[in-house]
């Protein structure tokens, strides 16, 4: 098993499945992103809350796709984990997003490629 650390995030390759095997890393990109899709989940903070308190959520900035990033994880492609985590594409979320969340009754986007959730913040208007 190959572990990719950054500021306190540590990300461990290995090759699994998840959901039961319905997902998994052989199944074609576009296959396993509609797959993905369908297993995304809005969430409110209420409901994310003791995810983040087991130090499992990974936030994913708004600026790049969600799914591609479960497809990343799920694949475990090194070398995409490792860039979003250098460009802080993806951080383990933090103490201060959670006041954050808890303050404003955040809503998410949310997958869970086992063990971590990761979850991109829904801006509401």
């Amino acid at each position: 098993m190959t572990a990719i650390a950054y500021e306190g995030f540590e990300y461990n390759v290995k090759g699994w499945s998840m959901n039961e095997n319905r997902l998994n890393a052989e199944m074609p990109k576009e296959e396993l992103r509609a797959a993905l899709n369908a297993e995304c989940g809005k969430l409110e903070w209420k409901e994310l809350e003791k995810h983040f308190a087991r130090g499992v959520v990974i936030k994913v900035c708004a600026s790049i796709d969600l799914i591609e990033v479960a497809v990343a994880m799920i694949r475990d492609d090194k070398t995409a984990i490792e860039n979003y985590m250098q460009q802080r594409e993806i951080t383990k979320a933090s103490t201060q997003d959670a006041i954050y969340w808890n303050d404003t009754n955040a809503f998410f986007w949310a997958i869970v490629i086992a063990p971590w959730v990761i979850v991109q913040e829904v801006k509401q208007a």
